[in-house]
């Protein structure tokens, strides 16, 4: 798909660059492997703060320096000051899916004019306090609405839903169940 689009740049997009990433992974497997790796510590209440310190490409260490608040509302006995943890579930799994959708359309030619993802999600709060053993922790059930404009056609942008719905790793992370390995150390 990226041949007849290969030395344009569409919504932003190196299209040769992608091309380059995918040939280096087809042709070498272990160029595909990342990994990722945050450290989250507790800043009192409910505060936290989550150091972003390097990301590991095809075995190769990239350094990067972010680091990502979050706390509670007031109601929540927070103090109101970053966005709240399911705040920044639905904005990873949203920026996730973004990346595949702007991409799916650069490689296809079709230019963007918009595109916006909204997320909600409600969950309720007896199954984290551990008030019901009847009711989750967690969410039931996630929507999210696409809306995308540009000079693709509805087929082309429903192909382009489906394959994000197929490849895009956060939305796989939180619509498919993952093992999660926890290990305890008490200090």
């Amino acid at each position: 798909m990226l041949d007849n689009v290969k030395d344009k740049t569409v919504n932003d997009i190196d299209l040769a660059a992608l091309g380059e990433v995918v040939e280096a992974i087809q042709a070498d497997p272990a160029q595909a492997k990342v990994a990722f790796h945050v450290t989250s510590r507790w800043q009192g209440q409910t505060r936290s703060e989550t150091t972003v310190e390097a990301v590991t490409l095809g075995g190769e260490r990239i350094e990067r320096d972010f680091t990502i608040l979050a706390d509670e509302p007031n109601e929540l006995l927070g103090n109101n000051a970053a966005p709240n943890p399911q705040e920044l579930l639905m904005t990873a799994v949203n920026a996730c899916m973004m990346v595949g959708y702007v991409a799916g359309a650069a490689t296809r030619g079709i230019e963007l004019e918009s595109l916006e993802i909204e997320t909600k999600g409600e969950l309720d709060l007896r199954g984290f306090l551990g008030l019901s053993a009847d009711v989750p922790a967690g969410y039931r059930a996630i929507d999210y609405d696409v809306r995308i404009k540009g000079d693709g056609t509805a087929a082309q942008f429903a192909e382009i839903h489906e394959n994000v719905m197929a490849t895009s790793p956060n939305y796989f992370n939180i619509n498919r169940p993952v093992r999660m390995n926890g290990k305890l150390t008490v200090r």
